[in-house]
């Protein structure tokens, strides 16, 4: 059993309010939902940027390695407006 983790960090330059920052994030959760993945938002107080952790559990590397190209997916689709960095790990 693979225990994984990561961090989306989201720079959002055309958000204003925590309110729009907000909306971003809720959005980013419904997509991972498909995944089966724990999600986080962690971020400060700053719209402009968002911190979103992630947990999830998966039999052995190879399907780790999957959902993470899955959540790269997600990303690269429906946020590529905006500048992002995932840091993984797996234990």
């Amino acid at each position: 059993m693979i225990l994984a983790q990561a961090i989306i960090h989201l720079e959002l330059p055309e958000v204003h309010t925590l309110k729009g920052r907000r909306s971003v994030i809720n959005s980013l959760k419904d997509r991972l939902k498909a995944f089966n993945i724990s999600v986080l938002d962690i971020s400060g107080s700053y719209a402009k940027e968002a911190d979103i952790a992630l947990a999830w559990l998966a039999h052995d590397a190879r399907q780790s390695a999957q959902i993470r190209q899955s959540v790269e997916r997600v990303l690269e689709r429906h946020f590529g407006e905006y500048l992002w960095d995932l840091e993984f790990e797996e234990l």
